[in-house]
């Protein structure tokens, strides 16, 4: 690729819902600039961004990639991110990179759950964005519906620069509204036309719109746009670039990817009216140590910081570290210190990625977008810079996993691969965490919903050759007692030479502490001291299973009041047997019963959607315990739910608020459970006791 300044690049990041056509897009604007020879489909797996096997088969992008390409003499880094929404994680990364957005929007469907999200993630990194409602080609696609659904949706400030020009019902052409002209597309070429005199009143009434939002942009053109006069070519653009890089102004192009058509004018339009990283300005960042930040200046002869934004596993190349660089150039063969562990790393080839496709280079300046493989200690996230000024650049905020579902192997003995393979799965994947249960052991992974689950369990299988099966995580319930016994506890035994005997008499009681309290009132020496620590060793035991649901016991106080022994036949370990016997009796005197972890639940959905949700929570044996309103028409509802009733939580709220919705979650404590609740854990429990007997 050519050696192009900073000023020529365009860091573009296409975002929007699910399936309107954003792959597409990037693959037409790499044909268009001959970066591939053929315009690679969907269907048939064989577009540059999705090619990974995942994506080709659900023909859907499930990672973001990057597709670099030249356009008159300019380099567009083109960011293809994932529509759907478990795939949140690959969006922030993409977006983080980036210095303006496309929002693709369709032309049939309109308005979606995701392009909103596009447009909020937009608005977090306060970048300049524009709307390209494609699918112009469709049978039932509405232009002008779409563009009226933006415009209150968004505001006002949602401006078309093109409107298209529909003949026999096809997408045959566009009126550039900036420039007032009107083209038809004739095979590859487009040729000037008449404005059709059937649109001259909405292009009028869009003119109109545009010349007001370019006023808006200074003062002297305002004053000159009640005066009524006419703004020069040259206001407009300098007008529209100013209201384009502070988002006052949003435009909206038309075309067809598929197709191809409207593709060439959106390429001009990135280069023309989207900012290079250096219109950027100064980038801030943290000075490592100290609690102040700093401005780095977007140029290549600057001290060099480059930002760690994606990490991909490869099997065979190993790890594989996505990077743009914020100021000075970052070459090939030559040492960085990574500000965020404190140690050197070795940069040795860098190449810029095109989908699957490495290109070699030997450097990468201020504001481009690379890769290199084999980082030492790397991850995403981390800041490589010059150690003489070592700083911090913004991390990605990632949000947390919602859904966690237990692995289980499908053939034993592969339980060191599954590891390995989730702990480089959780590497490459910031949203994904795998943990262990060491009470329920179990191995826990946790997404953002279940197609990402899906998608990592299909991960494991071809990149790692490990198969597993996804169940619902056991629920880690607790017992205790309710009333206070006294009970006895005898081991008595005796088989040739030194027999046993243990004798307690042990009074249990419900506890103010979680762990067990043991106390010993004992008068006269019944039981010998050198035997408490025993009787208190048998009972630290016996508490790790209850006499219901063989959970673990909390909130007992056990005072070892009585006994006897025997000069020669009394041990620890016959205190310890005698100290079981007693717990299990008076356990099942004491009214015994099995408590449920209850988690502390905040969910955030727009208004329209609160009683659905709140009607929701109840039939999850939820308690409501506030609403809070939020900005932007959002509230805020927090309850209390047990916990076994939240497993498939973030799957429901989706289909319930069709995506809107989000929640968070965390352990509160732990609560009586309900007799019909008890009843079924125990009757499990039982059960499964019983097959692994039989087993």
């Amino acid at each position: 690729m050519k050696d192009l300044a900073a000023g020529r690049i365009r860091n573009v990041c296409l975002m929007a819902h699910g399936g309107a056509g954003k792959t597409t897009l990037a693959e037409a604007m790499m044909f268009n600039t001959g970066a591939l020879e053929r315009f690679g489909r969907i269907e048939d797996g064989t577009t540059t961004s999705d090619y990974d096997p995942e994506e080709i088969k659900r023909k859907s992008s499930i990672s973001t990639s990057i597709c670099p390409c030249e356009w008159n003499n300019h380099k567009i880094n083109v960011i293809d991110t994932p529509g759907y929404f478990d795939f949140v994680g690959e969006v922030k990364q993409g977006i983080r990179v980036a210095d303006s957005a496309i929002i693709l929007v369709s032309a049939k469907s309109g308005v979606a759950v995701g392009t909103e999200k596009a447009w909020e993630y937009a608005n977090e990194r306060k970048i300049p964005r524009m709307f390209f409602i494609n699918k112009m080609d469709d049978e039932n696609a509405n232009f002008f519906g779409v563009l009226d659904q933006l415009v209150n949706t968004f505001g006002k400030n949602v401006v078309a620069f093109e409107i298209p020009i529909v003949e026999g019902g096809q997408f045959a052409g566009y009126v550039d509204v900036v420039n007032m002209k009107a083209f038809k597309f004739e095979k590859d070429k487009l040729v000037e036309i008449d404005i059709p005199s059937g649109l001259k009143d909405k292009v009028d009434e869009i003119r109109n719109a545009l010349n007001e939002a370019v006023a808006e942009t200074d003062e002297e053109l305002m004053m000159k746009y009640f005066d009524g006069q006419e703004f020069t070519a040259e206001e407009i653009n300098t007008g529209l670039r100013q209201g384009i890089k502070d988002a006052s102004i949003v435009p909206v192009f038309c075309g067809s990817a598929v197709n191809n058509k409207g593709v060439k004018i959106l390429m001009n339009s990135i280069i023309d009216l989207m900012p290079s990283p250096v219109d950027v300005g100064t980038i801030k960042a943290k000075k490592v140590g100290k609690d102040e930040t700093c401005e780095l200046k977007t140029a290549e002869d600057a001290p060099v910081s480059a930002l760690v934004f994606k990490t991909v596993a490869d099997p065979f190349v190993g790890k594989i570290s996505l990077i743009r660089v914020y100021s000075g150039t970052l070459k090939s063969d030559s040492m960085v210190y990574n500000s965020t562990t404190g140690k050197q790393e070795k940069v040795s080839q860098l190449v810029v990625l095109r989908g699957k496709k490495s290109i070699p280079t030997d450097k990468l300046i201020t504001g481009d977008i690379g890769a290199v493989a084999k980082l030492q200690n790397a991850n995403t996230n981390d800041t490589l810079c010059d150690q003489a000024n070592p700083v911090e650049l913004d991390k990605i905020i990632f949000p947390e996993p919602v859904l966690s579902l237990a692995v289980q192997p499908k053939a034993k003995g592969d339980e060191e691969k599954i590891g390995s393979g989730l702990s480089k799965l959780q590497d490459e994947d910031p949203t994904f965490k795998v943990s262990t249960n060491n009470e329920t052991r179990q191995t826990l992974i946790s997404g953002m919903g279940e197609v990402h689950l899906d998608v990592i369990v299909s991960k494991l299988k071809t990149k790692f050759g490990v198969s597993v099966d996804l169940t619902e995580p056991k629920v880690p319930y607790r017992e205790t007692i309710r009333k206070k016994v006294k009970v006895e506890g005898k081991h008595k035994k005796q088989s040739g030479g030194h027999g046993q005997y243990g004798h307690v008499w042990i009074e249990f009681e419900p506890g103010e502490k979680e762990e067990l309290v043991f106390e010993e009132k004992i008068f006269g020496g019944a039981v010998p001291k050198q035997y408490f620590p025993a009787v208190e060793k048998g009972l630290q035991e016996c508490i790790k299973k209850g006499v219901l649901a063989g959970y673990p016991v909390v909130n007992l106080k056990a005072t070892l009041v009585d006994g006897s022994y025997h000069s020669v036949d009394s041990s620890e370990m016959a205190f310890k047997v005698a100290a079981s016997l007693a717990y299990k009796k008076g356990l099942e005197q004491a009214s015994p019963v099995l408590l449920e972890p209850i988690a502390h639940v905040e969910v955030y959905v727009p208004e329209s959607f609160m009683g659905d949700v709140i009607g929701d929570l109840n039939k999850r044996r939820g308690r409501i315990l506030g609403m809070n309103p939020q900005n932007n028409g959002i509230q805020q509802v927090i309850a209390e739910v047990p916990e076994a009733e939240m497993f498939k939580y973030a799957t429901d709220l989706t289909s319930m608020t069709q995506g809107r919705g989000m929640f968070k979650m965390w352990f509160e404590r732990y609560e009586e459970a309900p007799a019909h609740v008890s009843q079924k854990v125990i009757e499990e429990a039982k059960k499964s006791m019983t097959d692994s007997d039989q087993e």
